[in-house]
């Protein structure tokens, strides 16, 4: 599986890739909302990982972005502490498949 993980957070990155890295999948990533935006829309990838603050253009930008020009149907994974019942709300509106 090919997957991108866009996450500004160094440890936590770097936790995500080796995790996918170490169950099989060819792991791409960023380390801020631009780099990732470019890769997505530049590659294919099974799956994205998406913070949702990030630098640059945040993660809500990203996942609109790539679901209003993107010919993928890429599942998109939103990645974030906060935990209000509003910010998954805008998540799922903006076009991901789920939110963590």
């Amino acid at each position: 599986m090919e997957i991108l993980i866009i996450e500004d957070h160094q440890d936590i990155h770097d936790n995500l890739v080796e995790y996918f890295e170490l169950r099989g999948h060819n792991v791409q990533s960023a380390l801020d909302g631009l780099s990732g935006l470019h890769l997505a829309a530049t590659q294919k990838f099974d799956a994205i990982i998406l913070d949702i603050m990030l630098p640059g253009i945040d993660g809500n930008q990203i996942c609109r972005s790539l679901r209003q020009y993107s010919k993928t149907e890429v599942a998109i994974v939103m990645l974030s502490a906060r935990d209000e019942l509003d910010d998954r709300l805008i998540g799922f509106k903006v076009g991901a498949d789920d939110y963590i």
